[in-house]
């Protein structure tokens, strides 16, 4: 998936929205979302598995919202 487009999907999520992201070096994590838009950078956190997780928009390779 190109950056555009995760970028928009970012963009139409609400924050803690869950969704998915599978990352270019082959981790998939489940979580709620939180996005900034003006840094491209956000954070899924997993509360059942107490891990937060930071990423860019360049990071990940694709994007799933439940």
């Amino acid at each position: 998936m190109v950056p555009e487009k995760i970028y928009d999907i970012l963009l139409g999520a609400r924050t803690a929205d869950k969704g998915t992201i599978s990352f270019k070096d082959g981790r998939v994590i489940q979580g709620a979302l939180i996005f900034n838009p003006f840094k491209g950078t956000g954070r899924i956190i997993n509360i059942d598995q107490e891990l937060s997780v930071d990423f860019a928009v360049d990071d990940i390779r694709d994007l799933k919202l439940a």
